[in-house]
């Protein structure tokens, strides 16, 4: 029998939860035990928990070394307890959503694709992707309509075709993204009068109204259109082609766009939002918490993603 002083009843062995365990010298600057009954040693102190773990990993940022250093455990010990963990959480969802939907790309291997709610800013519905697809997007819409969600309005970020897909639902075209294209076809800097003109009445897009923004492009069209329809002649061939294509083009974008530019504002009593910037703030917030774990396989990252978006989907 061993005497009292050597025996800690306080505990019990995590192999055999017997109750009979004793001091056994310290290691690692912790107190060692060893059970009497499967005589088995393992250390003091709190044991490693997973949930813990995961926490400190996916919101503190801490990388497998990092943890690995402060429980005194190796780097596969810790993956193996994070690979353990549950990221299964419930969902939350509204009866009635105003959706953002949008894309991001992680390298060249998958797209995220994420339908927001802009009222309470939860993530209702998310699917990984190969590319951006006008087919994804009515899907994603048409599994958040089965699972009862009242779609009241779509913000997305004017792609192609889009908007022919969602006749009965209002839809707003992102007006940064708009803005985006505008840039993308004059520069950040344009040269000639028409082109300033053009990009400081996209700049003002977020003050106009739809009647006034329709005037001041008019008026604007009807001041540059000879500069706006010069042509210019291959003396070989005697080919033509419109001189200011790229001008051509920002212009086409805006007069094309500003039939849904406005619809937050036509549709005010449904608190639509004019941009998609709180889902690409989502977006920013992600990369940023998934920077700190570089060189994660394809199987690891997406799990990390998939937590990331569900415990959004808890607020």
């Amino acid at each position: 029998m061993f005497a009292r002083n050597q025996r800690h009843e306080s505990k019990n062995c995590p192999f055999c939860r017997d109750k009979h365990i004793k001091k056994n010298g310290r290691k690692l600057g912790k107190q060692q035990y060893q059970c009497l009954a499967c005589r088995r040693q393992f250390l003091g102190g709190k044991r490693l928990n997973n949930q813990t773990l995961w926490t400190e990993y996916t919101q503190g940022k801490q990388t497998y070394k990092q943890l690995a250093d402060k429980y005194h455990c190796s780097l596969k010990t810790i993956q193996r307890r994070l690979d353990k963990v549950s990221t299964q959480y419930p969902v939350k969802r509204p009866t009635t959503a105003n959706i953002i939907m949008d894309t991001t790309y992680f390298g060249r291997k998958f797209g995220l694709m994420v339908f927001m709610d802009n009222t309470t800013r939860t993530v209702l519905y998310y699917a990984v992707v190969s590319h951006e697809t006008n087919s994804a997007y009515k899907q994603g819409v048409d599994h958040l309509a089965s699972l009862g969600v009242d779609v009241q309005s779509i913000t997305c970020d004017g792609r192609r075709g889009l908007r022919t897909l969602f006749i009965s639902t209002p839809c707003q075209m992102c007006q940064f993204h708009q803005m985006q294209i505008v840039t993308r076809y004059l520069t950040r800097r344009p040269k000639n009068i028409a082109s300033i003109e053009l990009r400081g009445l996209a700049l003002d897009l977020t003050q106009l109204n739809k009647a006034d923004f329709i005037e001041h492009l008019d008026y604007w069209y009807l001041t540059h259109e000879d500069y706006l329809n010069e042509r210019s002649t291959n003396d070989d061939t005697g080919k033509t082609w419109y001189t200011h294509k790229r001008l051509r083009s920002a212009y086409r974008s805006l007069r094309t766009n500003s039939d849904w530019l406005f619809t937050y504002q036509e549709c005010e009593q449904l608190d639509i939002p004019s941009t998609t910037n709180s889902l690409e703030g989502l977006f920013s917030e992600l990369k940023r918490q998934l920077h700190s774990h570089h060189g994660l396989n394809e199987r690891r990252k997406l799990r990390f993603i998939k937590d990331f978006l569900a415990s959004k989907s808890l607020k």
